[in-house]
This record gives C-alpha cells, structure tokens and sequence, in this order.
C-alpha cells in the first residue's frame, strides 16, 4: 500500500502491520521518501551490501599495480619452465 506522511503517522500501527504483507512506500506530495520493511527483510539487505562492499582480488591487483606505478618498480615474472605446456601434458592423459 501508498501511503502519504500524515497517514503514516496517524495509522501507525497499521502501517507496522501491514508491513508483514508486503513493503510499504511512503510518499511526500508524490515524490517515495521512505518504504518501511520487515527486519528480517533489512537484516537481509545488510548482509548484501556487506558482502558488496568486500573488496575483490581483481580490485587488489589494481591496488598493486598502482602502488608499483607510482613507485616506479617493475614486477619481474620468470618464464615457467617446472610445467609442460597443456598440448604436450594432454597426451600424457587417457581417455
């Protein structure tokens, strides 16, 4: 249900009850200002924007390469010499 501030506030306690159905949107001269919700509903919304809010490894490795930019140091790779490259190490499996 919509809901105007003013009817808010005078049908509180409906409004906490009708919030066990679905959402409730409150509006202020047609504009949504506010939408009351279950708490377990807004538990769940927390848990979400925390685990978004997590930093990725791709969000590091952009960290790092920034630091080692500015620092001007260069990251040296050695070749891989200890694997077999993938064709030669597929004959090596049967099937």
């Amino acid at each position: 249900m919509n809901w105007r501030i003013a009817e808010a506030k005078q049908r509180f306690s409906e409004l906490i009850h009708a919030v066990t159905r679905e959402p409730q949107l409150i509006y202020n001269r047609n504009q949504l200002v506010a939408v009351v919700v279950e708490a377990e509903m807004f538990e769940e919304f927390l848990t979400w924007r925390k685990q978004r809010e997590k930093i990725s490894l791709a969000d590091v490795f952009k960290e790092l390469r920034q630091i080692a930019a500015e620092e001007d140091y260069i990251l040296e790779v050695p070749s891989r010499q200890d694997r077999p490259y993938f064709a030669d190490a597929i004959d090596d499996f049967s099937l």
